[in-house]
């Protein structure tokens, strides 16, 4: 009975490093680079460059709990979900 365990635990162990290898190069890295992105949103001022998914610099206006009022070079203004902030533009 003890060799059908060993032949079990040879099968398995594979799975497992590849589970392994999966969580050290692609989840736990997007974990950590989707943590930076929520503290980067949360240390935003009103008065910021930042750079909207679309590409497009904008100016914060106003923040509130799940959007942001931005206004473009040319003036017009908008409402940007909190998620679409892609970065901050460093002065």
């Amino acid at each position: 009975m003890e060799a059908g365990s060993g032949n079990l635990l040879g099968s398995l162990l594979p799975l497992v490093a590849l589970f392994a290898i999966f969580y050290f190069l692609i989840i736990r890295p997007q974990q950590r680079q989707a943590k930076e992105h929520k503290q980067m949103v949360a240390d935003l001022k009103i008065g910021d460059e930042v750079v909207i998914n679309g590409g497009v610099i904008v100016t914060l206006t106003k923040i509130t709990e799940n959007f942001y009022e931005v206004k473009n070079m040319d003036g017009s203004k908008m409402k940007v979900a909190v998620d679409y902030i892609a970065s901050k533009i460093a002065k």
